[in-house]
């Protein structure tokens, strides 16, 4: 009887890791981002991924990722989200200067948009700056004052 019951346990998980290995994220080689030191995700969502030579990141907030709360200053909590982006950029092999794509979503366009621009030149330093929309939001995830989704081109090293 123990043995009839540990071989049906080894069949179990046989097929268990078979199945795992055969459930392959991306059948085209699309990787999913979760860098050490980066945010939590939480949910249904995951912090980027990489498609060939380019890296699509998800909207990011100025949570700190230490505490994985929303940064209180305004400007701090914009410099946040961006250097969110940096770090997990950064974890593919690319810096500021390798985006190719900035969508920047405020809840107070007036307010925020110059915020934005003292937060993306502190931080790329000097032009040039990557393509960039801004739109103004009724509301954003935990009524937050910004969010930025970005894509980078990182060639795959060979």
């Amino acid at each position: 009887m123990l043995q009839r019951l540990a071989l049906q346990c080894l069949t179990a998980m046989a097929l268990t890791t078979s199945i795992t290995l055969a459930q392959s994220p991306s059948p085209n080689g699309v990787k999913t981002l979760d860098p050490p030191g980066a945010i939590k995700a939480e949910g249904t969502w995951s912090l980027g991924a990489r498609a060939g030579d380019f890296i699509f990141i998800a909207g990011m907030q100025g949570i700190d990722p230490a505490t994985n709360a929303l940064v209180q200053d305004p400007q701090a909590r914009i410099r946040q989200a961006f250097l969110n982006i940096r770090l997990i950029a950064q974890s593919e092999g690319a810096g500021l200067q390798d985006c190719v794509r900035l969508t920047v979503y405020v809840s107070d366009l007036h307010r925020f948009a110059p915020m934005v621009d003292i937060a993306q030149s502190e931080l790329w330093g000097k032009p040039p700056y990557p393509p960039r929309t801004m739109v103004e939001v009724q509301r954003l995830f935990s009524d937050d004052i910004v969010e930025i989704d970005s894509i980078f081109h990182a060639p795959v090293r060979k």
